[in-house]
């Protein structure tokens, strides 16, 4: 290497070090794409408080709903590189690319993703009435009648409506989609009968299933997890449908290595303490903790994923 080459490297890599040094530089701010009071936003208080303790600083959660959460996510693209502003981010995350035209950011050249901080299981799940119970019996009897199963969705382009499509696509079937305003009237309506079928988050989903007003299929989940391996996964019968609701840090794209670095060590410490395992438990959470590469290689396996449901299925947004 020549002696020009290894300073600049040398400089860069000081630079580097004195940049997580002197982080966090005063207030940093935790942006949410959320109102407040949701499930993206107590994870992200609780994220914000603890991560205030272990950098000494204040972390103050900012909510910047609308837009199937790009609003958030713009504002955190657009800030100063400097990982004094975090972006939140969930399944939409990855979705917005092929579902809206003109995001006034480009996903994978303006942010950097950090760490994928829980996944929540997704089910299928159905009224006790239907006349199915297993994922083969569902693919067979749509296919004897083709469009007169329905599913709901908390709306057209959410990660529930294409984990819809997806299952259409990979089984082969039709089914009409119902679209609702949130997951709770949508819930209320499967539980009414008025629907047939549904994916929701298992933590939502179980207090119905519990009480026998709804009915498990099948977790779309890749493989069954330890904790809810009673359930099949769809992906036994149907390969390549695998869903999961997610929640995850972003920053600035020009963010410093080390800063980067920082936050998803430093998430990481958070995320072991076992007060936040117990809260993140009690949401029906389970802790990942990925590295930014495994979370960057997961985004952009999505995006993929994603983009061809959009296109086969000719979704817009609302």
């Amino acid at each position: 290497m020549k002696p020009r080459l290894r300073f600049a490297i040398l400089l860069c890599l000081a630079a580097g070090f004195a940049h997580a040094q002197e982080f966090p530089k005063g207030v940093v701010k935790l942006v949410v794409p959320f109102p407040p009071g949701g499930p993206t936003d107590i994870v992200g208080r609780v994220m914000a408080q603890k991560l205030g303790e272990v950098w000494n600083a204040s972390v103050v959660v900012e909510n910047k709903p609308g837009a199937g959460t790009s609003i958030g996510t713009d504002a955190v693209a657009k800030s100063a590189p400097d990982g004094q502003t975090i972006g939140m981010v969930i399944t939409a995350y990855m979705i917005n690319p092929s579902l809206q035209a003109k995001l006034p950011f480009d996903t994978l050249k303006d942010l950097t993703n950090v760490t994928q901080l829980v996944t929540q299981h997704v089910v299928l799940v159905a009224h006790p009435a239907a006349p199915f119970n297993t994922v083969a019996e569902l693919v067979a009897y749509a296919k004897k009648n083709p469009g007169k199963l329905t599913y709901a969705s908390p709306g057209t382009g959410t990660s529930a409506h294409l984990a819809g499509e997806l299952l259409k696509n990979e089984a082969g079937i039709d089914m009409v989609h119902a679209p609702y305003k949130g997951s709770g009237p949508a819930q209320v309506d499967l539980v009414a009968g008025r629907v047939d079928l549904m994916m929701d988050v298992y933590h939502s989903a179980k207090p119905q299933v519990e009480a026998g007003r709804l009915k498990v299929i099948a977790l779309a989940a890749p493989t069954r997890p330890a904790g809810l391996a009673q359930y099949p996964a769809i992906a036994e019968t149907v390969p390549n449908v695998s869903v999961t609701s997610l929640f995850g840090f972003v920053v600035p794209a020009a963010t410093p290595r080390p800063i980067v670095m920082r936050i998803y060590a430093d998430s990481l410490r958070v995320l072991a303490m076992p007060e936040v395992r117990d809260r993140l438990a009690g949401l029906g959470l389970e802790v990942v903790g990925s590295t930014p590469e495994q979370f960057d290689a997961f985004v952009r396996s999505e995006i993929a994923k994603w983009a061809k449901v959009v296109k086969d299925n000719n979704i817009k947004a609302d």
